[in-house]
């Protein structure tokens, strides 16, 4: 058996197939880890010469893991959680936040709950500071370098901790002319047609909608939208309707006369705080969670699954 000297392998080039294999794209990886393009794919290469294996499948569209480099990516994976419970178990000792906290948003929640948050944390947690991700559920989870991430839940996969913080209802988002527009009493049976518009797959919202409108997850409209934002322009545009989010609805009155909103009974996702399990600063992240839970944004409905710690007073609005 040939000898591999631990020096040759790094947590930083472990760092770099990691990447690739979440992200599917070399130059994606590459943005994520700070350097070009060509330095992390020739480091990819550099650790397949050190292993003898050949990590991935590599095509102009396509890249994706071997069956052995599944194997070794995964085990990848977890010495890198192991080296970052070595450093989070020391910064315990200072104070667990205090100092960089890396937080993963889903995109359909970010741009909407982060402007109101950032406030909220420089006053309540000045000595943090924030890194800040927006990106898909199952893509943040699989990223191990965040600490915390805010999601739709529940959330798929093991190892993870998650407490809900508010739920936030939706509201259906019709063209101003669709017949849908002006019917009063809406319920989700009324939205299951072929004019619902749909994100791409991947989106948690997306799910959610054809749950709650009680339809197949193989339902494929003619369009999907590839963000919130260009689903609520092609609702503008008169291309069909839609679930919105209540966070995701302010700061719209240049839509008005193109867009009507109404609300739905009972249609609403709750969105929670996800971290590792084995993460030491668990009971610090818990008493974050009830300072963002006591904090609740206007129009959505705080959610308490264990008696409230004390905490900042309600000042998100």
């Amino acid at each position: 058996m040939t000898y591999i000297p631990l020096s040759g392998l790094s947590l930083r080039d472990i760092e770099y197939v990691v990447a690739v294999d979440d992200l599917r794209n070399f130059s994606r990886a590459a943005e994520r880890c700070g350097v070009s393009q060509g330095g992390l794919s020739e480091q990819v290469r550099k650790l397949e010469a050190l292993l003898g294996v050949v990590l991935f499948e590599r095509s102009r569209r396509h890249v994706a893991p071997t069956p052995d480099g599944a194997r070794l990516i995964g085990m990848g994976r977890e010495v890198l959680a192991a080296a970052r419970a070595m450093i989070e178990a020391a910064r315990v000792r200072t104070g667990p936040l205090e100092g960089l906290l890396r937080i993963g948003v889903i995109a359909t929640l970010g741009p909407y709950y982060v402007p109101n948050l950032l406030p909220l944390l420089r006053r309540y947690y000045p000595q943090l500071q924030l890194r800040l991700t927006d990106s898909l559920t199952d893509i943040m989870l699989r990223h191990d370098e965040l600490d915390i991430v805010l999601a739709a839940l529940p959330v798929s996969g093991e190892g993870f901790h998650s407490v809900p913080l508010f739920s936030e209802p939706f509201l259906a988002a019709f063209p101003a002319e669709h017949a849908l527009a002006e019917r009063k009493n809406l319920t989700m049976p009324d939205l299951k047609g072929p004019d619902l518009l749909l994100l791409e797959d991947g989106h948690c919202l997306r799910d959610q909608a054809l749950a709650l409108c009680g339809m197949s997850s193989s339902h494929e409209p003619e369009r999907l939208a590839a963000s919130l934002e260009m689903l609520w322009h092609m609702i503008g545009a008169g291309e069909g309707y839609s679930l919105i989010p209540r966070l995701a609805l302010r700061n719209r009155g240049e839509w008005e006369g193109l867009i009507t909103v109404q609300p739905i009974p009972a249609a609403s996702r709750t969105i929670g705080l996800v971290w590792r399990a084995s993460d030491p600063r668990g009971a610090a992240f818990a008493d974050f969670a009830t300072c963002l839970r006591n904090n609740t944004p206007e129009g959505c409905t705080p959610l308490s699954p264990f008696p409230a710690k004390t905490g900042p007073e309600q000042d998100m609005q």
